[in-house]
């Protein structure tokens, strides 16, 4: 029996690795619960990615990640604590001002083009970077966009919701 699930294994992860947000769990359960775990290092203090705009960039598309979720997610939504789910609202809209972002875009685009530029510096195209960085949901350059990632004050709203974010993971059943 333990073979059978062992062999299993490969199956499950390669499953995960279709979802674009398992990175916050290394490929394995809840993506939601993993971020919510994750926040308050991410974005408990947001200039700690000073110097480091695809790390900002990440966090960032986590916190678009975890205010969608925490709104819409079926079991999430109801679960939680609804002024959790407000207090990650406010964040996005805090973040997004101190990144050049529109107040208006849905989560999960901003969220995508975040993640976008993320793995393009990672990956060590500034050029790709940008031009995730452009188009109308911007209200600055797609360079302002990245000279803020990479000098992120703290961000007391986030931090806020981060810590929100991370009580519910705690207090969530598993």
């Amino acid at each position: 029996m333990k073979r059978r699930s062992l062999l299993a294994l490969p199956l499950l992860a390669a499953g995960c690795a279709q979802d674009p947000v398992t990175d916050y769990l290394g490929g394995w359960g809840d993506p939601i619960r993993g971020a919510a775990l994750y926040a308050t290092r991410n974005l408990g203090d947001t200039s700690r990615w000073d110097g480091d705009p695809a790390g900002a960039a990440m966090a960032a598309a986590q916190l678009e990640f975890l205010a969608r979720s925490f709104r819409d997610d079926p079991i999430w939504s109801v679960q939680a604590n609804p002024a959790t789910t407000q207090e990650l609202q406010a964040a996005v809209l805090e973040m997004r001002r101190a990144l050049g972002i529109s107040l208006t875009a849905p989560n999960d685009a901003v969220e995508q083009l975040l993640r976008q530029a993320s793995q393009s510096l990672r990956a060590g195209s500034q050029a790709r970077a940008l031009a995730a960085l452009s188009g109308s949901f911007f209200t600055v350059p797609p360079e302002e966009v990245l000279r803020r990632l990479g000098n992120l004050p703290f961000l007391r709203q986030v931090s806020s919701a981060a810590g929100m974010a991370n009580n519910e993971a705690f207090r969530r059943p598993r």
